[in-house]
């Protein structure tokens, strides 16, 4: 079923016509995190967007939170797409009162590009679909990822998923990592699948898999080597979304590995479709 013939079914139910969209400008690069202390549309407000490391906080740091929306905006707390959290309709000339509260309470209004831009789903702590840890693994990585590039300031996001159901959402990430399972010295570890250069807004795009898998402790260096050849190779300002989708599927697999590798492929086949079944 088309768009157009679900609306008509959907009106006929409704009993009456659903007024058009809106049109949508499409953004040209889509990455907002709303990190910060930014003006808000309504004169004299701004909102305070705090990273949340994965997403996940702990009763002090909720309670802490819920009391600067309360002190110093509306009350209101907004949760984004990136796993982050804003605070909204604070008067401006409460802003710097806000920052230092957050600071003293342990909170930040800024972060590296990693510890913003990180998203990872529930995982196997949670969730029985999941085949590997991400939560803790997607902390260990961003610090990682600070200690490895200190000086980067590029917008990168990089999702983690612990299954091919991608509830991390790799399929739209700039660096979408997929977790599998691979045997290291006889034992099952956790690993990941790399996908690259998902994106969304004017220059959408399905992350590709590149055909490089590695062990969950491996994957830190992968990462930093694929960001210094962005940054060897980029021209003119270019975006990480515009640099991978100037390589190949191979050239990108080698800035990974750091030398050449053969692909590999998802998933390992589960056998032969079984008979009468149409695969």
């Amino acid at each position: 079923m088309d768009p157009e013939r679900f609306q008509s079914a959907l009106e006929d139910r409704l009993g009456f016509r659903l007024d058009p969209a809106v049109p949508e400008v499409l953004p040209e690069e889509a990455y907002r995190d709303h990190v910060g202390v930014h003006p808000q549309k309504q004169a004299g407000l701004v909102y305070a967007g705090l990273p949340i490391l994965r997403g996940r906080l702990g009763p002090d740091e909720m309670r802490a939170i819920a009391d600067l929306a309360e002190r110093h905006g509306s009350g209101e707390l907004r949760a984004t797409t990136m796993q982050n959290l804003v605070v909204v309709n604070v008067p401006a000339a409460r802003a710097a009162q806000l920052e230092r509260d957050a600071a003293a309470a342990g909170l930040r209004l800024e972060g590296s590009p990693f510890r913003r831009g990180t998203v990872a789903c529930t995982g196997s702590e949670f969730c029985k679909l999941a085949l590997t840890e991400t939560k803790g693994f997607a902390r260990w990585l961003v610090e990682d990822l600070e200690a490895r590039l200190p000086g980067f300031q590029e917008h990168v996001r990089l999702n983690v998923t612990g299954c091919p159901n991608s509830c991390g959402q790799h399929w739209i990430a700039d660096i979408g990592i997929e977790g599998k399972k691979v045997k290291v010295d006889g034992r099952l570890v956790d690993a990941y699948y790399f996908c690259v250069g998902g994106a969304v807004g004017k220059h959408q795009a399905v992350a590709r898999p590149v055909g490089y898998r590695v062990p969950a402790s491996h994957v830190p260096e992968a990462v930093e080597r694929l960001l210094r050849a962005y940054l060897a190779g980029r021209r003119d300002g270019q975006t990480f979304r515009a640099f991978c989708a100037a390589h190949t599927d191979d050239e990108l697999r080698t800035f990974l590995a750091g030398t050449e590798v053969p692909a590999e492929a998802r998933d390992a086949p589960a056998g032969p479709v079984p008979h009468g079944v149409d695969g």
